[in-house]
């Protein structure tokens, strides 16, 4: 569900372990300078162990970053939501103002993830969120979502640890035995060194708490109602907070939504479907209008064969070297690499040349393969290290929302209805239930409810072939789950519309936020 900024080439554990790592924050009162507007308004009634959350003063600074004009700061938010008395930990702001922040209204948005940085984007990529006339309407207000980034964070793995938890160059064929142990084997001993370096924080990284987060951050900045643009995983963000909070609902965009009504294994299967889609997107438009595609004179059901049978397989068998310092390619590297670039269509000419690269046979190299897996993964091997905890708090934040079944007769008819839905990505889509195995702590559960009945309408934007977040659910969500939603339509390619697609979009969903009008409905662009 990862939303990328941009492909760029060049169970029970004792309450005494817990405690280590996590710094957890007295809740205190610094004095204020507001970034932005200083408009107060009414404290909504809270119980009183939540009051000082809800009424802090944070203190603001300038912004490291390309942004100059953006003010940063840290609120506190409790550990804990049960029990807020335990402390609260620090959750990272962004703010760009507007030339007259005081009469603007706040926008919070997210990027994605789980594990995107909200801070990011309005520091370094303002220019790539929405439009010129958002951006001079609203304060942008980004932030890093509990366990994310800047905030109080998940850590897991030092980066050597990382880069052999994602990059493990050892073959084996995809699903065997020895393949299934060592799943088990890499995720318990990611799990544990999460626990011993993050400490009591690994178990309050939910969705739940993260959106109850958004509420003080609501509250902190004085708006009344919340306005909110979520990509991705932020759309279940929203939703979440909008089942809490149907009242605090101001206007709400939710672009490319996973689908809090799925079950973890109809969500898997559902991706699985929408990469498949993208992939043949991909090789049709290859095929056709590139005279030098790896795929020409094949039909695209050929071309998906020759991807299993001459790309992926072989990996399985025997990484190879790459002329990226000699570093490893091996068939899980390769498949993150293909499926980073299936994100947008702009992304494809990489897919290509990566293909072309791997087919030479006078000088196969996987370079670009291993290029496109690093800019996912966030790694800069110029630099040795990771440019955020985005797989981390991945990792951490998914385990703790939801989780496949890991019961093997389970297991084994889900990897069966993969393998029916594609051949050869289906066969890389197996034993979802060892994704969490032997995770520290349980699931924590969302609301029984997403369907915010209190709350106004909200808009809905689908991508009509979106990789990773399909269609079918957010036409779902829009029209079956939610009480008030208007569902909004890309016909195209790529994960998410806005921002990145047509003027028809843009002028949709600026229409909306900027003057509260909704498109007609079912309108498609």
């Amino acid at each position: 569900m990862k939303r990328l900024n941009r492909i760029v080439l060049s169970l029970s554990i004792l309450a005494g372990l817990l405690a280590a790592a996590t710094l957890i924050y007295p809740l205190i009162q610094p004095s204020s300078s507001i970034p932005a507007s200083d408009e107060q308004t009414e404290l909504i009634s809270v119980p009183s162990n939540l009051a000082g959350f809800y009424s802090q003063k944070p203190l603001w600074r300038d912004c490291e970053g390309s942004n100059k004009k953006a003010r940063c700061g840290f609120i506190q938010v409790p550990l804990n939501w049960d029990k807020p008395e335990q402390g609260g930990i620090q959750i990272a702001i962004a703010i760009n103002p507007t030339s007259n922040p005081q009469n603007s209204p706040y926008l919070l948005m997210n990027p994605g993830g789980p594990g995107g940085s909200g801070t990011e984007w309005v520091t370094k990529y303002l220019d790539s969120l929405g439009t010129s006339k958002l951006r001079s309407h609203y304060n942008i207000v980004g932030f890093d979502p509990r366990g994310v980034g800047a905030s109080t964070a998940v850590k897991c793995y030092d980066t050597e640890g990382m880069k052999s938890f994602l990059y493990d160059p050892s073959p084996y064929e995809w699903g065997s035995a020895k393949d299934i142990a060592f799943s088990k084997s890499a995720i318990k001993d990611f799990g544990a060194a999460c626990l011993k370096n993050t400490g009591a924080l690994l178990g309050h990284v939910d969705t739940s708490s993260a959106a109850k987060d958004m509420d003080i951050i609501r509250a902190v900045l004085g708006s009344e109602k919340l306005n909110y643009l979520g990509f991705s995983y932020g759309t279940i963000l929203g939703a979440t907070y909008a089942a809490f909070f149907p009242t605090k609902v101001g206007k709400f965009v939710l672009d490319g939504v996973v689908d809090p009504t799925n079950t973890p294994e109809q969500e898997s299967l559902n991706q699985l479907a929408g990469f498949q889609s993208a992939m043949k997107s991909y090789l049709a438009d290859c095929i056709k209008n590139d005279g030098t595609c790896p795929f020409a004179g094949l039909t695209v059901n050929q071309a998906m064969q020759k991807v299993g049978n001459e790309f992926l397989s072989p990996l399985e068998e025997k990484s190879i070297k790459t002329s990226e310092k000699g570093r490893l390619l091996n068939a899980s590297v390769g498949f993150t690499g293909m499926l980073s670039a299936l994100y947008s269509k702009e992304s494809w000419q990489y897919l290509t040349a990566a293909f072309k690269e791997f087919f030479n046979k006078k000088k196969q190299d996987g370079r670009i393969f291993l290029l496109l897996a690093d800019s996912y993964n966030e790694y800069d091997d110029a630099t040795g290290t990771f440019q955020s905890n985005s797989n981390e708090a991945f990792k951490a934040i998914s385990c703790l929302d939801s989780r496949e079944s890991k019961n093997n007769a389970d297991m084994e008819v889900q990897n069966a209805k993969a393998l029916k839905i594609s051949s050869v990505f289906g066969h890389y889509w197996q034993y979802g239930g060892l994704a969490c195995h032997d995770w520290p702590f349980d699931v924590v559960a969302g609301p029984k409810d997403y369907s915010a009945k209190n709350a106004p309408t909200m808009l809905v934007v689908g991508t009509t072939n979106d990789p990773a977040t399909p269609y079918k659910q957010t036409a779902h969500f829009a029209n079956k789950v939610l009480a008030h939603g208007r569902l909004l339509t890309y016909k195209g390619e790529g994960h998410t519309a806005y921002g990145s697609s047509n003027a028809c979009i843009a002028n949709s969903v600026d229409g909306f936020l900027i003057n509260n009008k909704l498109p007609a409905k079912e309108k498609t662009c």
